[in-house]
């Protein structure tokens, strides 16, 4: 008899066990497999970036986030006009277009201009045809020692590092009393219509 203040026994043992037991033994294997097919989307894409094509720095949605960078879809027709570069153009050149994303700030727009703007003076453009290159393709030496980008993401963003100005504590600022303040402001927008009232009375 089940003595004291237990679990009652409850045990599930009548189970084929062996069909649930996961195993990994393919994990050697499928990584050779993934760094070869790496090694041939490279080969393939020859000379141009693994990653495919240049993204536009943006800010990330909703107010929880927005403070955060990161890579969007495509660079807006906007910022292709400052960086004098037409748009059919730059979907042949590996850009990314988003004819749909509108510029909101400067600041935007000038860190993706300076951003197109590096990518171009870094862009080696291979002639259609070999022995026939047209205004605007790299010379012949340029085209022999260029080499492939072969990082997962095509010229990714730097960590932003926020500058704190230093400022010296003057007695203005050990006297104010923040809390107080609030408390007032609160007061005022809370009142200012009764306050409006009263004064057209």
């Amino acid at each position: 008899m089940v003595r004291h203040n237990n679990v009652v026994p409850n045990g599930h043992f009548h189970k084929w066990w062996a069909r649930h037991v996961v195993t990994w033994f393919n994990q050697p294997g499928r990584k050779v497999r993934r760094r070869k097919a790496r090694a041939a989307k490279a080969a393939a894409t020859f000379p141009r970036p693994v990653a495919g094509a240049l993204r536009p720095k943006v800010r990330a949605q909703t107010v929880r986030y927005n403070t955060k960078s990161r890579l969007g879809r495509g660079f807006t027709l906007e910022e292709l006009k400052e960086a004098g570069i037409p748009a059919k153009v730059a979907a042949s050149i590996g850009i990314a277009v988003d004819h749909r994303r509108k510029n909101k700030s400067l600041e935007s727009l000038q860190d993706n201009v300076k951003r197109l703007k590096e990518y171009k003076s870094k862009l080696v453009l291979f002639p259609r045809k070999a022995g026939k290159p047209k205004k605007g393709d790299s010379s012949r030496d340029e085209c022999a020692t260029a080499t492939q980008d072969t990082g997962a993401v095509l010229m990714p963003l730097a960590a932003e590092k926020p500058e704190l100005e230093m400022v010296a504590v003057t007695a203005d600022m050990k006297n104010f009393n923040a809390y107080q303040k609030l408390r007032v402001e609160r007061a005022n927008a809370r009142l200012v219509g009764l306050r409006q009232k009263r004064a057209e009375e």
